[in-house]
């Protein structure tokens, strides 16, 4: 019994993560520099790449369901 475990090893997840990733970088910054506009920034870029990320499976770069 072999079943197969991508582990979300597909291009909608390398994307998605990697936008929420810079997301998070930039609202860090913006939090360390008490700038509500960087913060606010980064977290509008994390929720882009969240949609990114869900258009892209849907579009048939995810993960396949059995």
């Amino acid at each position: 019994m072999t079943a197969r475990h991508d582990h979300g090893n597909t291009p909608a997840a390398w994307t998605a993560v990697t936008i929420v990733f810079i997301g998070s970088v930039v609202g860090g910054v913006g939090l360390v520099q008490d700038s509500p506009v960087g913060f606010g920034a980064g977290l509008a870029v994390m929720a882009m790449g969240a949609v990114i990320g869900k258009l892209m499976q849907m579009m048939g770069l995810g993960r396949q369901r059995a």
